[in-house]
Formats: structure tokens, C-alpha cells, sequence
């Protein structure tokens, strides 16, 4: 299954984020990949009907959301988790960019 990031906002996030946790990332992206809607929990969680989180854990905690759409994945947003919630407010950040995609 094909990955591709939304926008270059993502990239940046991933970019600044430490050496070994970059690492982390860009593997568990070529477990999503690689496995598609089949990857699960621990690497993935379900927040909406279309809306999927990424998860890897580590001495940050990331989550970056992604989607389905035309047979690709697309990368919407990510950050560094601080709480046991995820904030609604990086939901509704998420949200709005897979409006942006279905209108492409």
C-alpha cells in the first residue's frame, strides 16, 4: 500500500523530532505500509469511522493520523503525546486536513 504525506507540515514534525525516535517512526510507517488496514493495536487505533492513529512509543510518545482514500494511505498530522487523552483540538486538526484530502 502506497504512504503519502498530506502536506510538508508533517515532514517538518517528523524532521525535528529526536535521532532514535525518527527511527521509530519510519519504521512503524513501513509496518503500515507493509501491512495496510491489517496493521493493529499496538501500532494502530481507530479514533473515527476514517480517521486511523498511528502510535509509537518510545521516551516520546508520537501519534501521527492517517486515512484510507483510493487505495493509499495518506499521513495527515502528527505530534509528541503528553496526556493519556489524545487533545481534541489534534483531532480537530487531523479532521480538517482529511476534509482538505476529499476534496483533492
Amino acid at each position: 500500500m502506497e504512504i503519502k504525506i498530506l502536506d510538508s507540515s508533517l515532514e517538518r514534525f517528523i524532521e525535528s523530532l529526536q535521532k532514535i525516535t525518527i527511527a521509530k517512526v519510519l519504521r512503524t510507517i513501513d509496518l503500515l505500509e507493509e501491512f495496510g488496514s491489517n496493521l493493529g493495536m499496538p501500532h494502530t487505533k481507530k479514533i473515527t469511522a476514517r480517521l486511523f492513529e498511528l502510535r509509537i512509543q518510545g521516551a516520546q510518545e508520537i501519534r501521527i493520523f492517517y486515512t484510507f482514500h483510493k487505495s493509499e494511505v495518506y499521513l495527515l498530522h502528527g505530534f509528541i503525546k503528553k496526556s493519556k487523552r489524545t487533545p481534541k483540538r489534534e483531532i480537530r486538526t487531523a479532521l480538517q486536513k482529511l476534509k482538505r484530502l476529499d476534496i483533492l
